[in-house]
């Protein structure tokens, strides 16, 4: 049950972006060598993930230059992103330039960090996801949408922090 989901959220529908924000006790340095897709993070996702996002099992591509594509594939389908903005230490962004996912409708449109050098080797990342959604009615659908990506996002932050963890370990031991 492939589809490809641009025809199917109507064009009147405004894009909406989610934000979730988390510092991490590293440099600003160590936290952009850790960013990752969720495609890349190797622990399982939470039950509610589980339940309402395709399996992620990996990506191929060039990451980190603009212009470069990402292929991320899922147990039923996969995602091409494409790299729009690479600013080393402040800015990543991708556009998805093709979905071929079931995602109960939604069309995922692009997705960001942004990371801000904090005081004493503190970072503060923000990972947005912008995307549109046909379901109904909104004022609910927008609000559970934006919880998941929310634990999506957390999903991730949490899997950098356990790389800049186990990296700190090994740099210890």
């Amino acid at each position: 049950m492939h589809a490809v989901q641009s025809s199917s959220v109507q064009a009147t529908e405004q894009p909406v972006a989610v934000v979730t924000f988390r510092n991490f006790s590293a440099p600003i340095e160590a936290v952009w060598q850790a960013l990752m897709f969720y495609e890349e993070v190797t622990t399982r996702p939470p039950f509610l993930l589980r339940s309402f996002l395709p399996i992620p099992l990996a990506s191929e591509g060039c990451k980190f230059e603009v212009g470069g594509e990402v292929t991320c594939r899922y147990v039923e389908g996969y995602l091409l992103k494409r790299v729009t903005q690479v600013i080393e230490r402040r800015q990543f962004a991708f556009e998805v330039v093709e979905q071929n996912l079931v995602l109960r409708g939604i069309r995922v449109l692009e997705g960001e960090y942004r990371l801000r050098d904090l005081s004493e080797g503190n970072t503060q990342v923000a990972l947005s996801t912008r995307y549109q959604s046909p379901n109904h009615p909104r004022w609910l659908c927008r609000r559970i949408e934006a919880a998941m990506c929310h634990l999506f996002h957390r999903h991730i932050l949490r899997a950098m922090q356990d790389v800049l963890r186990a990296e700190n370990n090994v740099l210890r031991g």
